[in-house]
């Protein structure tokens, strides 16, 4: 199959070009100096003769440029590559959303889930641009499903990492909690998110499922009955947590997917 690949030199982008080259895809990396995707024809360029699409391109949070500039970038390159791969006839598309759509990653006022494990249907609660760019960006996917009869699969994942990058992250958890309660200690490894992303492209899924896809464990040291008991005192438990589960419900995107994370921090 060949697959383009947006944001391809980005974390995540880099991992999946090279996870699909290595299972026999004909892949076709984009970035931004192949083009801006905000504009039509670059986009139609991009998309010309190929069966499917990884859209991972994107301004990855909401602190490095102007609200404006985030939200415009992720909303207008998402809408033009969906509509247009639908005007092309490409029937699945895996669109990268964040976990960041439900809106406690980034939240200035301290959001926090309603209950854990945090299920797909827990409705967005956010404040922040990036995660409203995401949740406009899963409302754009079921839209372009609709209209063009194609299938769009939004990946919510939470930090992505694997190596040094890894490191840098759990160091400060692992001193202080605390420091990732937004994130609510959820995480995957780079070389999981990707084989996530090569198993959604060819799932027996339909429409514009958004799945929920993370590591089985947390990325702190101390269990998680005992974060919610320190840090999200108000948020209902709707069933015991064992050792350091995800808070996460992701076992049925797991499942819809075919496909089981193999890495572990510890």
């Amino acid at each position: 199959m060949k697959v383009l690949v947006t944001g391809a030199s980005g974390t995540l982008g880099t991992e999946v070009v090279t996870c699909l080259r290595a299972i026999g895809h004909d892949v076709r990396p984009h970035d931004r100096p192949d083009g801006d995707l905000r504009d039509p024809a670059v986009v139609a360029a991009a998309l010309a003769g190929v069966d499917a699409v990884v859209h991972s391109a994107a301004i990855p949070e909401p602190v490095s440029h102007e609200p404006h500039e985030t939200f415009g970038n992720n909303v207008e390159s998402t809408f033009h590559v969906l509509n247009q791969a639908g005007r092309a006839g490409i029937s699945r598309v895996v669109s990268i959303s964040s976990a960041s759509a439900y809106g406690f990653a980034w939240s200035a006022r301290g959001a926090a889930p309603l209950s854990v494990p945090v299920t797909g249907d827990h409705p967005y609660v956010g404040d922040d641009v990036y995660g409203l760019s995401k949740q406009v960006g899963e409302l754009t996917a079921a839209t372009a499903s609709r209209a063009w009869d194609m299938t769009v699969v939004s990946l919510r994942f939470p930090f992505i990492g694997s190596g040094a990058r890894l490191g840098r992250h759990l160091g400060p958890i692992h001193e202080d909690p605390e420091t990732d309660r937004n994130g609510l200690w959820a995480w995957i490894h780079t070389e999981d998110a990707a084989r996530a992303v090569a198993a959604a492209l060819t799932a027996k899924l339909s429409g514009a499922p958004i799945l929920t896809v993370g590591a089985l464990d947390t990325t702190a040291l101390i269990p998680s009955a005992d974060l919610l008991s320190r840090f999200l005192p108000d948020t209902v438990v709707s069933r015991e947590l064992a050792g350091f589960e995800s808070l996460f419900e992701v076992g049925r995107a797991h499942e819809m997917l075919g496909f089981v994370p193999e890495h572990s921090w510890r």
